[in-house]
């Protein structure tokens, strides 16, 4: 299978396979995340492929396996830990009003300042760790941080938050 084939194929096909291991999972976000992994597999062994010997099923078998063995060792851990019994998903608290208005500040700023920012204070990475990811200078995240910072609150100044005197946590 040529990369143009593999590419036509992902693109009919992910979709589809995303719906089926949805069902087989349960968790929409674990049947992507298998169905991608699948396919990255699936891209080193693309010679090997021919559209006629069904490349779907093995991208299904191979995201059904992985989705499996990521249970057992989810399965495996909770009982070392202690927990025997199956526990309900955990709920996941909606956006606070702060929250939200960070996002919609981010969203205004250039990309790259955007992108220092998220790195930098929501990622915990350090100024040099930026700096290998982006693949820019460490003086030029330092202004795209300090630039980014400067806009950011000069968005924010507007959109007084309404608890603890304007603080954002994320």
């Amino acid at each position: 299978m040529t990369p143009q084939e593999f590419d036509a194929f992902y693109a009919a096909s992910f979709s589809r396979l995303t719906g089926q291991l949805y069902a087989i999972t349960g968790n929409w976000s674990e049947a992507q995340d298998v169905v991608q992994e699948a396919f990255i597999r699936a891209w080193d062994r693309r010679r090997t492929f021919d559209p006629g010997n069904a490349p779907e099923a093995w991208i299904r078998t191979t995201a059904r396996r992985l989705a499996h063995s990521r249970w057992r060792r989810l399965a495996r851990g909770l009982h070392l830990a202690g927990h025997h019994h199956r526990h309900e998903p955990s709920t996941v608290e909606p956006p606070t009003e702060e929250h939200l208005m960070l996002v919609t500040a981010l969203r205004d700023l250039p990309e790259a300042q955007r992108i220092a920012l998220v790195l930098h204070h929501m990622c915990d990475l350090s100024i040099e760790q930026v700096s290998a990811e982006t693949c820019a200078g460490i003086s030029t995240v330092k202004s795209r941080l300090a630039r980014g910072r400067t806009a950011l609150a000069a968005r924010l100044s507007d959109r007084t938050p309404t608890s603890e005197e304007g603080k954002l946590r994320v």
